[in-house]
């Protein structure tokens, strides 16, 4: 993200493109300071395998699909997006830096800049040509003597040094996540690393002092993210999650891919320790085949047993981290895989810890029960880390009625007109303080 780019619109867009589903959402930040959904849009995706780009066409048929529905339902016409990465391509490194402050003695934004520059500048030598850097996120300050700052911009002092967590990913992986969406007709207007997007949406602030882990298990991957003192400080994207569930179903009761979803879905439960009482669940025959029975109870155990094992290595991810000893909020489990009934009692037990599962927070507006739902928990990560950090400069909006309040695009081929400088004179440290305050 650059600093210093002005604010052209209050509407921002979220692409969440996941392994077995695109999520689009479009919305507003209203006069309280919650996100008013404007639309949503789906749409079914196989493009992807563990959130990586595996058919281009698959793909930007899938966004074009789920763009179509969000622009439909909120009459604005999508042309900028923040855009959610992973896979197992994205690591995570930690920078220390320590810089002079300016001649007046007092932390200003461009004391700020160079800071981050100074953090992304000393990991270079761990880079090759094949990677690049994503998102450069501050942990710590330390102006002189005083240890603990997350907001340093308006403090007296002579130096300033300490932390930033840089996110780092492949070129050609970035590259095709980038290719997908111009080929879909938007722009980019910024990626974010989507284990920090789903934190944004479901973390209290709370929460995110006290130490808490958020685990995000998708279809294709299930990431993991620890937030202590106010700040991200590890996180890790393992290679198993939902999709390997239904794969374990549909070999266990031998049915195909989509009867095995429907049945995870139906009649699914994660942990046999709270199923009361066992039934028998009719399975729809392959092609043309005719039904047979199998046993619930014997369903659950196919899905325990693979839920057991993606907890398990989250469990050896947090002692990886070093922070397994401070995580006094526990633990908060987000994505389609935490719909699972039996799911936050199964965590529990494996992780040690207090458990809820994660929806998306701060949300109003007459459609906000169409996004409850921890599904949706990225997408609306997505959404709101573009209000916190001023991520418009790219975005543009058409109206598609005379009622709605947009910004009109430039026509196909000629440049967007630059913005007007704030009229106001409001400074971007003002901007850069709101930004300490969230992280």
């Amino acid at each position: 993200m650059e600093y210093g780019k002005m604010l052209k619109s209050n509407i921002a867009v979220g692409l969440d493109i996941g392994t077995t589903k695109v999520c689009v959402v479009v919305a507003e930040k209203d006069e309280m300071g919650k996100i008013n959904v404007l639309g949503k849009g789906r749409a079914n995706s196989d493009g992807l395998q563990r959130a990586t780009v595996v058919n281009i066409n698959k793909t930007v048929d899938a966004i074009k699909a789920a763009v179509a529905d969000a622009e439909r339902e909120s009459s604005i016409r999508i042309l900028g997006v923040n855009v959610g990465i992973s896979g197992a391509h994205v690591n995570c490194i930690h920078s220390k830096s320590e810089i002079s402050i300016n001649q007046t003695g007092i932390v200003n934004d461009s004391d700020v800049k160079r800071f981050l520059e100074k953090a992304k500048t000393n990991i270079r030598y761990l880079l090759d040509i094949d990677h690049e850097i994503i998102h450069v996120i501050p942990q710590e300050f330390i102006v002189d003597d005083q240890e603990g700052v997350l907001d340093p911009i308006g403090m007296a002092g002579t130096t300033m040094r300490g932390s930033a967590y840089i996110v780092v990913g492949l070129r050609t992986k970035i590259r095709n996540i980038k290719q997908c969406i111009e080929k879909a007709g938007l722009v980019v207007s910024e990626l974010t690393f989507e284990p920090v997007a789903s934190g944004l949406a479901v973390m209290k602030e709370s929460e995110k002092k006290s130490g808490v882990v958020v685990i995000d298990v998708g279809g294709g991957t299930t990431e993991v993210a620890i937030y202590f003192d106010g700040a991200i400080r590890y996180s890790e994207v393992i290679r198993i999650a939902g999709n390997d569930v239904t794969h374990d179903v549909a070999h266990g009761v031998k049915a195909l891919y989509e009867v095995a979803e429907a049945l995870k879905i139906r009649h699914g439960c994660a942990y046999s320790k709270i199923l009361k009482e066992d039934e028998t669940i009719l399975i729809e025959g392959i092609e043309g085949r005719p039904q047979k029975s199998f046993p619930k109870s014997s369903l659950t155990m196919i899905i325990e047993a693979r839920m057991i094992e993606i907890f398990e290595l989250v469990r050896d991810s947090i002692k990886r981290s070093g922070y397994s000893e401070y995580l006094n909020a526990g633990a908060i489990i987000t994505g389609g895989g935490a719909l699972l009934p039996g799911t936050e009692a199964l965590v529990g037990d494996v992780l040690g810890l207090d458990v809820r599962i994660g929806y998306p927070e701060r949300v109003s507006g007459g459609i906000k029960d169409a996004v409850n739902n921890p599904m949706y928990a990225t997408v609306m990560g997505l959404v709101a880390h573009a209000f916190q950090h001023h991520i418009f400069e790219s975005q543009g909006f058409e109206e598609t009625k005379e009622n709605l309040i947009g910004e009109a695009a430039a026509p196909a081929g000629e440049e967007t007109p630059q913005e007007k400088p704030n009229p106001d004179g409001k400074k971007l440290i003002d901007r850069v303080k709101k930004f300490w305050e969230q992280l």
